[in-house]
C-alpha cells in the first residue's frame, strides 16, 4: 500500500505541476495506480508469486479507483470470477453510485 501512495502521490503532484486540476489530477493518479497493481497481481498470479492483498485492490477502488480497477478486471481477465471479491467491489461500485448521485441531486443545498 505504501507503494500505492508514493507511486499515487507523485504522479498527482506531476500533474498538478503540469496545471491538471487537482480533482481530475488525483483521479487519474489513482485510477493509473489502480490499473497497474492490477496488473502486478494478474502478472504474480501467473508466476505463482507473492500477490497484492485483496484489501489494497479494494481500498484502491474505493478512493476513487473503481474505473481503473474495472479496465484492469476486463484487460487482463483478472479478478472476474473471485466471488467474495465481485460482491465486495461491487457494493463499492453501487455505493460509490450513490453518493454521485446523492451530490448530483443535492449538492447545492449540502
Amino acid at each position: 500500500m505504501v507503494v500505492a501512495v508514493l507511486l499515487g502521490g507523485g504522479l498527482f503532484f506531476l500533474l498538478v505541476w503540469a496545471d491538471v486540476s487537482r480533482i481530475a489530477a488525483y483521479l487519474l493518479a489513482v485510477n493509473i495506480v489502480t490499473l497497474c497493481f492490477y496488473g502486478y497481481d494478474k502478472l504474480r498470479a501467473v508466476k505463482h508469486g507473492w500477490r497484492v492483498p485483496e484489501i489494497v485492490l479494494h481500498l484502491l477502488a474505493l478512493f476513487g479507483g473503481t474505473p481503473g480497477a474495472l479496465v484492469g478486471q476486463l484487460l487482463f481477465r483478472h479478478k472476474t470470477r473471485a466471488g467474495r471479491f465481485r460482491v465486495i467491489f461491487i457494493i463499492i461500485v453501487v455505493a460509490q453510485a450513490a453518493i454521485l448521485v446523492a451530490i448530483m441531486r443535492y449538492g447545492k443545498t449540502l
